[in-house]
């Protein structure tokens, strides 16, 4: 069986479907019932659909959303070799879902949400930087560009929202019940609006600090929310380690 190790040795993927390709290995190389895993399940879904949609005249700048959607990829899986490092390199963003990823009582959709916002919250900014760095685009004057990153939004949209339902099914109804405040902030958080206050964030602070590997997502609260154990029907938590990511830790 191929180890995570050697899937993330392999050369850089260069289309869509590498891509796809290689978080497929990704998930097979991670054991089962990992929390990485259920995030990478949504994020091959996400981009599947993002790669059908990609045909001639669809899109105004068809090579910048490439070179984009590349850069966004290997953010994520700079973060997972830096998981395997001795010690340890874990960007904050991400920390919620890789100090939890073998808690018991936590569902997949937290799993698959906590990963979907650090990778919007922090790695969409650093990819959109080196992206318009490299294609010497400016972000702020970027028309063409930002049309088709916008019309990605409802791609990403529609296919979280079949996916999450696909994982979620009768997560609300227990959640009512079991998380409280929490499942208010995981129904709440929105995908479009994630990524567009990542295309802004660039702007608003020196290129140079969106890129450190510790860098705080802004939209934290998702993300160690996503990580709280669903207690069992008799009240307990179902994960004794879990709980240190308790509903207090939800400011970030």
């Amino acid at each position: 069986m191929t180890t995570l190790a050697e899937v993330l040795a392999a050369p850089a993927p260069t289309t869509i479907d590498d891509v796809v390709e290689r978080l497929a290995g990704v998930e097979a190389a991670l054991p089962p019932g990992d929390g990485v895993a259920w995030f990478v399940t949504l994020y091959a879904a996400v981009t599947r659909d993002v790669g059908a949609a990609m045909i001639p005249g669809s899109f105004r700048d068809p090579d910048f959303l490439l070179r984009l959607d590349l850069a966004f990829a290997g953010v994520f899986f700079d973060a997972l070799r830096g998981s395997l490092a001795s010690p340890p390199t874990i960007p904050k963003a991400w920390a919620p879902l890789f100090d939890a990823r073998a808690t018991s009582g936590i569902v997949p959709i937290q799993f698959a949400l906590a990963g979907m916002n650090a990778h919007i919250n922090r790695d969409l900014p650093i990819a959109l930087v080196t992206t318009c760095e490299a294609a010497g685009v400016d972000l702020a004057a970027a028309a063409p560009e930002r049309a088709d990153f916008e019309r990605v939004n409802g791609i990403l949209a529609a296919t979280e929202a079949r996916v999450k339902q696909q994982f979620a099914t009768g997560l609300v109804g227990l959640a009512d019940t079991a998380l409280g405040e929490v499942d208010d902030r995981i129904a709440m958080w929105d995908i479009g609006r994630a990524r567009d206050a990542a295309w802004v964030r660039p702007r608003r602070v020196p290129f140079a600090a969106a890129r450190p590997s510790t860098r705080r997502t802004a939209g934290g609260s998702p993300g160690r929310c996503a990580a709280v154990p669903v207690p069992a029907a008799d009240g307990s938590s179902g994960g004794g380690p879990g709980r240190r990511a308790s509903a207090g830790a939800c400011g970030g």
